[in-house]
């Protein structure tokens, strides 16, 4: 039983590994692909996130409250942001890497998730792992499309790998460790927010400030509805 969750937790790997080797390779056009990025991660947050929120939080958190937790989110980042940016050489170092962290984070999340859910219901299990496979490589895609924007295409290829183990040793986790049910509603919330100001606030910016042309909003809404039909599909 457990090899099942495992054997998850290695496709995943291998799909954001797949979708960061094709953001690396398309790294000459990366105001497109910060784009498309900017609009996968809006999409992901809106309507990944926050509704697996609302789900998983029925009959222990209000909507309200969830809602709460997304703008905590959108506020708490915001401002460890700022603050990083007040700090000598932080924007070439922690700050360029508080994005991909992020993105680590959640992937991590998704693997405890993975795990966890297995734990209670092996159908339940089978839900989770393949809504976490089908944006895997939207993961990989948009943690080196990130990393390339603020750092360097060597730190892309350390993100990478980090974000790679990240849903494995998550599964890991969520096999091994009990978290409670009700707490994994307000950390997806929390999560909805940090990505929502990611996508709005850092790489919409960014995809327009390097290719101004109306092809770069163009591919920001092609993400969003591609995160909306990959969600769809995955529910």
């Amino acid at each position: 039983m457990t090899l099942i969750p495992i054997a998850f937790g290695i496709a995943a790997m291998l799909a954001t590994m797949a979708g960061g080797l094709i953001a690396l390779r398309l790294q000459h056009r990366i105001g497109l692909v910060l784009g498309v990025t900017a609009g996968i991660v809006l999409g992901v947050a809106l309507f990944d996130l926050v509704p697996e929120a609302i789900e998983l939080g029925n009959g222990h958190w209000p909507a309200r409250s969830l809602m709460a937790f997304t703008a905590a989110g959108i506020g708490g980042y915001m401002l460890l942001d700022r603050m990083l940016a007040g700090i000598p050489r932080a924007a070439r170092s922690w700050r360029g890497d508080l994005g991909p962290a992020m993105l680590c984070l959640h992937s991590l999340m998704d693997g405890i998730g993975i795990g966890l859910a297995f734990q209670i219901d092996t159908a339940a299990g089978w839900m989770i792992a393949l809504a976490v496979l089908t944006h895997d490589v939207a993961d990989g895609v948009n943690t080196v499309s990130l990393s390339l924007a603020a750092r360097s295409e060597k730190a892309a290829r350390r993100w990478l790998i980090l974000n790679g183990v990240a849903p494995m040793l998550g599964v890991l986790l969520g096999l091994a460790i009990v978290i409670p049910a009700s707490m994994l509603a307000p950390l997806m919330a929390l999560f909805a927010g940090i990505f929502l100001y990611i996508g709005a606030c850092e790489l919409v910016p960014r995809s327009r400030a390097l290719d101004p042309r109306l092809r770069t909003s163009i591919a920001s809404v092609t993400g969003i509805l591609l995160m909306l039909g990959i969600t769809h599909f995955a529910h």
